[in-house]
């Protein structure tokens, strides 16, 4: 077919429409696939370390991996569900108006700015009412159990299909690979591909792992000395959320200054917090990140926030958000070992000027002209002088 540029542009929009519609309607199960997928470029090399290390079956390679990943989870959990009972607790009844009242007046009193939008009587604040109203909020037991439900048995089918991911990895990449064709040339660069997509999913996540507990570790210490009351929350939610990139980290820093207002009841150990975490995300976004991660992770902001946006339209704010990057990551390592799509790699790149990469000119030049078909002739008429002899 003899298209136009405009027909071909039109043709790639509608294949993208075409395969967003896909995504959003195989939901449920091309996001536990992702994860999987994602978890299991993870865990493939202490799988192997494992095998190797202690002479190992990979079966049972694998499940001591997938165990200790499922361990680790749990504690994590564990202690965030410990602290979120915490928190609930000191929150007030919906019927005590008194605690209501005085957590109320404690923000209207260390927030001078705000004494002309709150008024004096708290039933006239239309702030106070709303706040009343969402304590007074109640999910049933039966939507909760529904909820955490849904949640077990999603996470046991990702369990199940990471293992069969790691079990028959390496049978299944050869499969692959066989689809783009037998000639050797191809294979190496599809395998190319996958080894640098996995490298850079692996890389991203375990850094970034390292990375926000290291930070969370730091502001529970410092949120601990400064007396907030649910510091370990604070700092196991930062961890969390600064999966998410801009927007996570943002969130997790507005609920310790609540904290310093509301139960600290101090405004100066407020706007302290807030300073010295908007230090340390910056210290963390700009050198730890940049330094740990290096190249694998080489994506402009615009990119960032633009498939932020994409994939929580897609899959949902809390798949969307999580997998944004380890996606992004993949698709950028693809398109920098396709020759068609490197434009498209480039684009993502934080760098102001493209990479250049070694270029050989496969179009055969046309005859030689002037002083170089005489050099070329000379050459020529030696080497055959130099065969007579």
């Amino acid at each position: 077919m003899n298209l136009t540029t405009a027909t071909r542009y039109g043709l790639n929009v509608l294949a993208l429409l075409g395969a967003s519609i896909a995504l959003h309607l195989g939901k449920p199960i091309f996001v536990p696939l992702t994860i999987a997928a994602v978890l299991a470029a993870i865990l493939w090399q202490p799988a192997e370390y494992l095998k190797a290390r202690f002479n190992m079956p990979w079966f049972f390679a694998c499940v001591s991996a997938i165990g200790t990943l499922v361990f680790v989870c749990l504690l994590i959990l564990t202690l965030l569900f410990l602290s979120s009972l915490q928190f609930v607790s000191e929150l007030p009844r919906s019927d005590d108006l008194v605690k209501q009242t005085k957590i109320y007046h404690d923000i209207r009193n260390q927030l001078p700015f705000l004494q002309n939008t709150l008024p004096e009587n708290p039933n006239d604040s239309k702030v106070f009412k709303e706040f009343q109203a969402a304590l007074r909020e109640e999910g049933s037991v039966r939507d909760t159990v529904g909820t955490w439900g849904g949640y077990l048995f999603e996470g046991m089918l990702i369990l199940f299909v990471l293992l069969f991911l790691l079990l028959e990895g390496r049978m299944l990449g050869n499969k692959v690979r066989n689809i783009f064709g037998p000639g050797p040339q191809v294979q190496e660069q599809v395998s190319g591909a996958f080894k640098e997509m996995a490298e850079a999913v692996r890389t991203y996540l375990v850094w970034r792992t390292i990375v926000n507990f290291g930070l969370a570790l730091v502001l529970a210490v410092v949120y601990s000395a400064l007396g907030l009351q649910q510091w370990m929350l604070w700092a196991l939610l930062t961890a969390i959320l600064c999966y998410v990139p801009y927007l996570g980290t943002i969130l997790a820093g507005i609920p310790p200054v609540l904290d310093a207002l509301v139960f600290g009841g101090s405004a100066g150990v407020a706007f302290g917090i807030l300073i010295f975490y908007a230090t340390i995300v910056t210290l963390e976004g700009y050198i730890i990140v940049p330094w740990v991660m290096g190249r694998s992770m080489d994506l402009n902001a615009t990119t960032v926030l633009l498939a932020c946006l994409y994939w929580s339209v897609v899959w949902g704010p809390t798949a969307g958000f999580f997998l944004a990057m380890p996606l992004m990551a993949a698709v950028k390592a693809v398109c920098m070992h396709v020759d068609a799509w490197k434009p498209w790699g480039e684009l993502m790149s934080s760098e102001e000027e493209p990479r250049e990469s070694p270029h050989i000119d496969l179009v055969p030049a046309g005859p030689p002209t002037g002083a170089e078909a005489d050099d070329d002739k000379t050459v020529v008429m030696e080497a055959l002088t130099d065969d007579k002899r």
